[in-house]
């Protein structure tokens, strides 16, 4: 993360999102820069986390998901106090919003309000990439890394149903989203 002073330069280079041993908030007057080299990458589940809630002053959370062809993303789920914004910027993404599945291109832009389910995936046959940013933003890069130690296997399934509260997502049973995965 680089908060450019009005000199253009920071010496804070920490990764985006760390803020070990500085808790001071950030300075709302200042831009934040998130370098492309300097983003944490969590590969087992296709994310580059660009800027968590505390880099923002809780404005924002904002990550960018890259899936492979037909690949899973997110399982259905809702938020209760984020709207979660995805703008795709190649491939298609396969969205759920409420009980509806809606494939979305490059160049669409989809906001989905708290409260109302949804999950995405790559679209079958199509990689994915979007970006994805939360609304009033909550810290949810150890969400990221949690999800990724559970899929390796590191750590119990139990784990992120535990963890619901603490990263504003809840988990839900969607008949329409499983019947869209099976189909395609």
């Amino acid at each position: 993360m680089t908060n450019l002073a009005p000199d253009h330069r920071s010496p804070d280079h920490r990764p985006p999102g760390h803020r070990t041993g500085d808790h001071r908030a950030p300075d709302p007057h200042q831009p934040v820069l998130i370098r492309a080299a300097e983003a944490e990458r969590v590969p087992l589940i296709g994310h580059v986390l660009l800027a968590d809630a505390d880099a923002t002053g809780g404005a924002l959370s904002s990550h960018r998901v890259e899936l492979a062809t037909g690949a899973n993303g997110a399982v259905p789920h809702h938020h209760t106090a984020s709207s979660e914004l995805f703008y795709i910027l190649d491939g298609r993404l396969d969205v759920l919003v409420g009980t509806e599945v809606h494939t979305a291109d490059p160049g669409d832009l989809l906001v989905v309000p708290p409260h109302l389910d949804h999950a995405f995936a790559a679209h079958p046959g199509s990689p994915a990439e979007a970006l994805i940013v939360i609304t009033p933003g909550i810290q949810r890069f150890d969400y990221f890394r949690l999800v990724q130690r559970t899929r390796a296997g590191q750590e119990p399934a139990g784990t992120l149903l535990a963890s619901q509260e603490r990263f504003d997502t809840y988990f839900v049973d969607s008949p329409a989203w499983q019947a869209a995965r099976e189909a395609g």
